[in-house]
């Protein structure tokens, strides 16, 4: 089924059903196919149509899920923007992306030459869009731009095959129906939380949920009132609800799953989560290139911690080895995905393109292997490895072994140059709430683990460790100041 015609199928089918939800408003499918008809009438008026870029600089509301049916109602592509950035990095985004119009909270203008429209303007009662919606599979849906940790932000080209495919590989695997109801916590300017917690749902027949900002002393409160039956986060929401006072007790028995992407999560961290809280975590991996997922642990069956899982039906995964030759022997390499979901491309670099996706296979740039089961392990990512006097280290090993630590909530390992050895490694930690781990406990924890090449040569303990606006570590800010101290 189309996205551009979901809205009126799903209205046409049970317009009275639930349909999407935040915190200050609820939808039901008739209310919501009249949100979006009118909000694309709005951006007609505006000159949007087939082929144009509407972007979109909203917190998480129902609002950026109504544009987003709007425009591919028209046959525009959507480009979601961190409402965080700054006007500089919000207005690169819009000049790359070549919008033409943009929609935030109050209408205020980043660039002048885009015009910006507030929410309040999005609504129209007397004169909805009736034109016939866009189905043109091959047409270009969202432009993602990448965190740009590894340099300018770059736009990944997802066309509407590419959404239908993945959000049909999540029902399968994830087995969604009509009776399941997502909540929202991942932010709507990233695939994920667009695709498996909105568009999945939706497609499937059910409903979704959005929980505003996350918070955790709240998220379970929001849990037991809208009673969602899976939600998916990153580790350091998890590690945050595993940390709550060990007296609150929440009903978690409306959901069936919790999901974790973005960035592996120790097996220890799942562990106490599931124990504490009853809810099976399923761990999975994908990059916005991807179309956000590329493997994933089974509902059913077994789920193997410490690895992400098996790939998702419809994709293939491979090894690459550093001499070029795909690697079928249980050794590490570069993760290569293979499906219906990669991307198009990179808006404007066509070089960068072809040098990440070669004959249909995506270049991950992740170091991994795959299992005698079939499972893929994550080693690493190829830029993070450091090198010590020739020897290969991986900062996710050093991770690992701090993380089995029951003091330790957070812990990112970098590499620091070195005169004589090139670089060392130097470990950064995060205690758990109350705890009293010193930083020498911590290195004397790593000694008993691991060989004295991967001995941190540093450990730092700190209140906060830098993140990315979804929730990754960032450790280009923690090299930095390395670099700069």
């Amino acid at each position: 089924m189309p996205f551009a015609t979901l809205p009126d199928v799903r209205a046409g089918q049970s317009p009275d059903a639930h349909c999407i939800a935040d915190d200050t408003i609820s939808l039901s499918n008739a209310e919501f196919v009249q949100r979006v008809r009118g909000a694309a009438a709005v951006l007609r008026r505006h000159g949007v149509g087939r082929g144009d870029v509407v972007a979109v600089m909203l917190p998480n509301r129902v609002e950026l899920v109504v544009l987003l049916f709007a425009a591919w109602r028209l046959g525009a592509a959507v480009t979601p923007i961190n409402p965080a950035l700054t006007a500089a990095e919000a207005g690169h985004q819009l000049a790359d992306s070549g919008a033409k119009v943009l929609v935030d909270v109050g209408a205020a203008a980043i660039d002048p030459d885009v015009v910006t429209l507030g929410v309040a303007d999005l609504v129209e009662t007397t004169r909805p869009d009736s034109g016939e919606p866009v189905t043109d599979p091959s047409a270009l849906a969202l432009l993602i731009y990448t965190s740009g940790t590894t340099g300018t932000p770059k736009g990944v080209m997802l066309d509407h095959t590419n959404l239908d495919a993945m959000c049909r590989m999540s029902i399968d695997a994830l087995e969604v129906d009509a009776a399941d109801h997502s909540l929202l916590v991942l932010p709507l300017f990233h695939v994920n939380g667009i695709v498996v917690s909105v568009l999945t749902p939706l497609l499937a027949g059910g409903r979704t949920t959005i929980a505003g900002r996350f918070a955790p002393d709240t998220f379970f409160g929001v849990v037991e009132r809208v009673r969602p039956t899976y939600f998916s986060a990153v580790p350091t929401i998890y590690a945050l609800l595993s940390a709550l006072p060990g007296d609150l007790r929440p009903d978690t028995s409306s959901v069936r799953a919790a999901i974790c992407g973005a960035a592996p999560m120790p097996a220890g961290l799942i562990d106490r989560f599931e124990r504490r809280f009853g809810i099976p975590v399923v761990e999975g991996y994908g990059l916005s290139e991807g179309t956000c997922a590329s493997t994933v642990n089974p509902l059913r069956g077994t789920r193997k911690p410490g690895t992400v899982g098996l790939p998702f039906p419809g994709q293939q995964i491979a090894i690459l080895g550093p001499d070029g030759r795909r690697v079928t022997d249980g050794s590490a390499g570069e993760v290569l995905i293979h499906g219906p979901n990669v991307m198009r491309g990179y808006l404007g670099r066509p070089e960068e393109t072809a040098a990440t996706v070669v004959d249909g296979w995506l270049h991950t740039g992740d170091v991994g292997r795959i299992d005698a089961d079939g499972y893929l392990v994550l080693v690493d990512r190829v830029k993070d490895m450091i090198i010590r006097g020739g020897e290969n280290i991986y900062p996710k090993e050093i991770e690992n072994a701090l993380y089995a630590h029951p003091d330790v909530l957070d812990a990112a390992v970098v590499g620091e140059p070195h005169p004589t050895l090139g670089e060392v490694p130097v470990a950064f930690v995060t205690l758990r709430p109350g705890a009293g781990a010193t930083a020498e406990a911590l290195r004397e924890h790593c000694q008993e683990r691991l060989s004295k090449y991967k001995w941190p040569t540093r450990l730092t303990l700190l209140d906060v460790i830098p993140k990315n606006a979804v929730g990754k570590i960032d450790k280009p800010t923690l090299r930095a100041g390395l670099t700069n101290a």
